[in-house]
């Protein structure tokens, strides 16, 4: 890498796709298979991700990108007059332009710790919701939706996804967990949720792919069979449905062989926790610590504005009058000479 070259950690779908995607894509380049998923890389894809749930009737179906994903199965499991509960970070409270609400659906946002909700806040709510003599007239909490790892990069531990799941079992609302940056979970040495522990106590989830190696794509495991009926129509309807779905299934298929998708996000990870520290040693505090592939700093403004000459970097949040708060996220490509490089940067 050029010293003079602007380096660009501002979110981790910039590259790609891992080698071994591209060049299965060129071995399938030529052949005919048939649409919509329904092809042998697609049924091979759904195949491998089973087993590494540990969860052999689950249905598999592939979507193109996150926003999609959510939209389609959040409008699935809801009834026209529910909502859905999720942190005020989340996601789909934030960065998806109203896609749930677009839908007809009312996201329900509950206050965060760095990113996360807990069973306690979740039971709190549907309490007050049942015992307010005025409920007939607002928006029924119809689902939980969660992030691994969260938009703070944070993670849920096993403890607190198996109370959250409990809590949902009690008042007989699904549990559904967006998986956008799951490999960078599964990565992470502070995770103890696999996926077949996700299988069991999620009532669907997705596995991401755009931000861990593929082209584009997710993957969305519902782990009981018929749990969403007619959820492939139901793609159809919102324009979800891939004509040529083998790209979608040749790329899962690729990550979910020899452990890839288990694997690809170690580097990131790695590399997350030496930009903490890198910033660390130039007497720049970490919002957090960092968990998994994103770092949050608390930066004073003049600094940042001189770091943004060399380095792309997200804003995140103003932190006070003289401190913003920026993101900087490593992907599974990464490289240890850009981390080299942003040292070199931080410390002029």
């Amino acid at each position: 890498m050029k010293t003079d070259e602007k380096l660009n950690f501002a979110c981790d779908y910039m590259e790609g796709a891992h080698p071994a995607i591209l060049e299965k894509m060129q071995e399938t380049n030529w052949l005919k298979t048939a649409g919509y998923g329904l092809d042998e890389f697609s049924e091979s894809a759904r195949e491998k991700i089973r087993k590494a749930c540990n969860c052999p009737d689950a249905e598999v179906y592939f979507m193109t990108g996150g926003t999609q994903t959510n939209a389609v199965v959040i409008d699935a499991f809801l009834q026209s007059y529910q909502g859905v509960i999720a942190s005020d970070t989340g996601h789909i409270s934030v960065h998806e332009a109203g896609a749930i609400e677009f839908g007809g659906h009312k996201v329900l946002p509950i206050p965060h710790h760095f990113g996360k909700i807990s069973a306690a806040q979740i039971q709190t709510y549907m309490e007050d919701f049942i015992k307010d003599a005025n409920h007939d007239h607002m928006v029924m909490p119809g689902l939980v939706y969660l992030s691994q790892p969260t938009e703070y990069g944070t993670l849920y531990s096993l403890e607190e996804m198996t109370q959250i799941s409990t809590v949902c079992s009690k008042y007989h609302i699904p549990l559904y967990v967006d998986g956008a940056r799951l490999a960078y979970a599964l990565a992470s040495s502070r995770n103890d949720v696999t996926l077949e522990d996700m299988a069991r106590l999620c009532d669907a989830f997705y596995i991401g792919g755009t931000k861990c190696g593929a082209l584009f794509g997710e993957a969305v495991v519902i782990p009981k069979p018929n749990r969403l009926p007619h959820f492939f129509t139901i793609m159809k309807q919102h324009g979800a449905l891939f004509a040529k779905g083998r790209m979608l299934g040749i790329q899962f298929d690729v990550l979910f062989t020899d452990n890839l998708y288990q694997r690809i996000g170690i580097p990131a990870v790695e590399l997350a926790a030496k930009i903490q520290t890198v910033f660390q040693e130039a007497s720049i505090k970490p919002m957090i610590e960092t968990e998994t592939n994103q770092v949050f700093l608390i930066i004073e403004n003049s600094k940042m504005e001189e770091l943004s000459k060399k380095v792309e970097f997200g804003f995140w949040e103003k932190y006070d009058q003289n401190h913003t708060i920026i993101r900087l996220a490593a992907s599974w490509a990464t490289k240890e000479e850009e981390v080299a490089l942003l040292r070199k940067y931080v410390s002029e």
